[in-house]
């Protein structure tokens, strides 16, 4: 929208009217200098700011630092997607071993878990991601390859295990939720607004190699990302720690059209900053535990 301002000028009029006159100019000037007026445009996004996209697919693999993933020829698929999307290289985990890390990125907390034990099923009321997304109106699942059935809380069964499941802890998250990997939908536009993915024991790298899984994520979910770059959606793939060896830190790509390709943030980000990240993705109000402390991250998103 363009504006023009027209007085006379001529000796007729007083001074206090040329007065009102470069005011008017100086705050259109200012207005527009912020995006707030222009000549048929609107406001940018914030730079920096975190976008919302229509869909978010989280990743989470097992157990590898970031330099036994990124740069290694056992993983060309995940570092295909480093070339095309974004890298965190200062990305790390909470601590060890795995389960507290997966309800830390999930709820902000340890809730309290520091072993690998299978718990009791709802032991929490703490809030977390699903439960503000649900709560928000907006769309929350998991998938969960070789559970044996959808909402089952069993504690193991072959190649799956619910120590990296951690919706199964919390009392305000629908069991129902929790589906099969074989439930994911081959129609990406019906995928939740908010969900994640979590291979079983082979596939995630736990017992099996970085090639088992980086092979894994290209046959399973790289027709979504191809699909997200075109689509206002993002995939994130991710570790919940490290070897115990390199300091917990853990390899951390995202993909897809909300991201500039090629980019990369050398801050440093946790868990909590990336669950901090994907409740504001949400466009939500709240953040679970530690989150609300966190940081958004950023220079990494493309600008509308």
């Amino acid at each position: 929208m363009l504006i023009v301002v027209l007085l006379p000028l001529d000796s007729e009029v007083d001074v206090s009217r040329r007065s009102l006159y470069h005011r008017a100019l100086a705050v259109l000037a200012a207005a527009a200098a912020f995006g707030g007026v222009g000549i048929g445009g609107s406001s940018a996004q914030a730079a920096g700011g975190v976008p919302t996209p229509d869909h978010v697919v989280v990743v989470v693999f097992e157990n590898h630092a970031d330099s036994q993933v990124i740069g290694s020829s056992s993983a060309p698929y995940i570092n295909s997607l480093k070339s095309g999307g974004a890298y965190l290289s200062q990305s790390y985990a909470i601590t060890h071993p795995s389960q507290p890390n997966y309800f830390a990125l999930f709820s902000g907390s340890t809730q309290g878990i520091t072993t690998d034990s299978c718990y009791t099923p709802g032991f929490s009321s703490a809030p977390n991601l699903a439960s503000e997304v649900i709560a928000a109106g907006r769309s929350w699942a998991s998938y969960n390859e070789s559970l044996p059935s959808q909402g089952s809380t069993t504690c193991s069964s072959g190649k799956y295990a619910r120590k990296h499941n951690p919706w199964f802890g919390f009392n305000n998250v629908p069991t129902s939720s929790a589906k099969t990997f074989a439930q994911f939908p081959t129609d990406y536009s019906t995928l939740p607004q908010m969900s994640f993915v979590i291979p079983n024991l082979c596939s995630d790298m736990h017992d099996c190699s970085v090639a088992t899984g980086d092979t894994w994520l290209k046959n399973n979910l790289g027709a979504y990302a191809t699909w997200a770059k075109a689509h206002n959606s993002l995939l994130v793939v991710t570790f919940d720690e490290d070897d115990s060896q390199n300091g917990n830190r853990i390899a951390t790509v995202l993909y897809g059209q909300p991201v500039v390709a090629g980019s990369s943030s050398a801050t440093t980000y946790n868990h909590y900053d990336m669950l901090r990240t994907l409740e504001d993705s949400q466009g939500l109000s709240t953040h679970a535990g530690n989150a609300a402390s966190g940081k958004d991250i950023s220079g990494i998103w493309a600008t509308s």
